[in-house]
């Protein structure tokens, strides 16, 4: 009789283990087939990418983005939030219009950097002048009044507008190792002109507005046909502008021999005073656990010279539509689903550190977080971030995932805790279970992050829906896990440089006032 019994007991738990199984597969069958079939994601892409556009903290695209992000969920029938955690400068870009007029006429391929002052309607036409090589900091002040009234170059003229991997395909060996040394000779000769000065590229523009130049002209080129990257100015009253590898070199060229060019800028930006800063915040409110919290995470801001669509355009529609996925599929988690699109994260992680502030009664109660960030590519690396049981419940949730999705997927296990770079890392310093999901390259580095050309027609859409499939099945089994995830931390080694013990990164504050200096 007690046989029967202890057989009895043991098929029910069988059954009822199949029967989570079942459960379980059922689920995950329904995602990658809703993901497939019913993706929003093109839609998503259009709308926040063409019809938002760029995403600078401070300006009225990035509170369109929230408030269009808020709408978006409320049509998922998901409640979401703006949520305050500081302000900012208030910039609005305008039209930007730059010109060669002498000695002949030609528009240049320009832009202003991001909080770069405007010009009036008539904008500014001067004659253009190089930095010079002079002997030390106090010959540079000697020379300084030469900028009064003129427009100054202040970055190299590259050798070359071909990226090495060109160089590499096509020339000879002899040749491409010609190029590479006089390169690097041509770019310490000019790292050693600007040391020269005293200044740096932060302290160099400042110094140049102040002696009266009436423009700042760069080239930040990102080795690559055709991409620039574009970043902040550090001019108060004159406009900083970026001119395209090709231009710069031409007009570079002409002032070095002697022609005397000159440039007219017109640039309509304008400052709007001091302006709130968000996060948008989406829940899908847990069932058995509601104070547990499943993260996703992904930042929402970009720099804007595109529009930011695999900086982190890509990263913010795959969690959008990861949430609408699970609310159609998996409407009543054990858990809460929680996903984070942080405002500021590219001048320093501000939105997530203010959230993690702002919030530890979430922090302290999250079962995992999912990040992602850096492009448009498959997913292709997890770290245990230092966690160290990480590779036993991410073991087990991933193994629900397609093996056609986890096969190109190298996990590092226990791993070290990033300290930056992304969202994640905002809460790894928390000591919460967060993790970046890594993406495959697709030339993000050269071609898209931070670069004139982060647009639209750059997403690889059918890796994005990869990576939806992904985070929504690991957001499913994170939240049904009957047990609580670990934070047991690994001991960190110690560093080969300085002999001491590394330590878990530490918790920073953000900076809820930006911009205004």
């Amino acid at each position: 009789m007690k046989k029967t019994v202890r057989s009895f007991c043991m098929l029910l738990l069988l059954s009822g283990s199949m029967s989570l199984v079942q459960a379980q597969n059922t689920v995950v069958d329904n995602i990658v087939k809703e993901a497939t079939e019913n993706s929003q994601l093109e839609k998503l892409g259009y709308e926040l990418m063409d019809v938002v556009g760029p995403r600078l903290v401070g300006t009225p695209q990035m509170q369109k983005a929230h408030d269009w992000a808020v709408a978006k969920y409320q049509t998922w029938d998901i409640p979401a939030r703006n949520e305050k955690w500081g302000e900012w400068r208030g910039w609005e870009r305008g039209i930007t219009h730059v010109d060669m007029i002498h000695p002949r006429v030609r528009t240049l391929e320009a832009m202003q950097l991001a909080w770069s002052p405007g010009t009036s309607k008539k904008g500014v036409t001067a004659e253009l002048i190089l930095i010079p090589d002079v002997q030390d900091s106090v010959a540079f002040k000697k020379w300084l009044p030469n900028v009064k009234g003129k427009i100054v170059m202040i970055s190299m003229s590259q050798p070359t507008g071909r990226p090495d991997y060109n160089w590499k395909e096509f020339a000879t060996p002899e040749s491409f190792e010609k190029m590479k040394e006089a390169r690097t000779a041509q770019t310490e000769a000019w790292r050693q002109r600007i040391a020269k000065t005293g200044l740096n590229a932060r302290t160099l523009p400042v110094a140049l507005e102040n002696a009266g130049a009436v423009g700042i002209v760069m080239s930040n080129w990102s080795n690559g046909f055709g991409v620039n990257k574009i970043f902040s100015a550090y001019t108060k009253k004159i406009p900083t502008i970026d001119v395209a590898l090709e231009d710069y070199g031409m007009l570079y060229r002409l002032t070095e021999n002697g022609e005397k060019p000159k440039i007219r800028i017109q640039a309509e930006s304008r400052n709007t005073g001091k302006v709130p800063t968000f996060n948008t915040i989406a829940e899908i409110k847990g069932t058995e656990k509601p104070e547990e919290y499943v993260i996703l995470s992904a930042h929402f801001d970009s720099w804007d010279g595109a529009t930011g669509a695999t900086d982190n355009g890509t990263g913010t529609i795959m969690m959008m539509e990861t949430m609408r996925i699970l609310k159609k599929l998996y409407p009543n988690p054990k858990r809460t689903i929680l996903v984070g699109h942080w405002g500021s994260e590219e001048q320093g992680l501000n939105g997530s550190r203010a959230f993690v502030e702002d919030h530890p009664e979430i922090v302290k109660n999250v079962q995992a977080l999912f990040n992602q960030d850096n492009g448009t590519g498959r997913v292709a690396n997890i770290s245990g971030q230092g966690f160290l049981h990480a590779y036993d419940y991410l073991g087990r949730w991933l193994n629900a995932v397609p093996r056609e999705i986890t096969s190109s997927i190298e996990t590092t296990f226990p791993g070290s805790p990033g300290g930056g770079g992304s969202d994640y890392a905002s809460f790894v310093a928390a000591g919460a279970p967060a993790f970046s999901l890594s993406s495959l390259n697709w030339s993000y580095g050269t071609y898209t992050w931070h670069t004139n050309r982060d647009t639209f027609d750059k997403i690889v859409f059918d890796d994005v829906r990869s990576n939806v499939i992904l985070a929504a099945i690991l957001a499913y089994m994170a939240s049904e896990d009957p047990t609580t995830t670990s934070r047991e931390q690994i001991v960190l080694p110690v560093n080969p440089r300085t002999g001491q013990q590394m330590t878990w990164p530490a918790l920073r504050s953000p900076t809820r006032s930006g911009g205004l200096d």
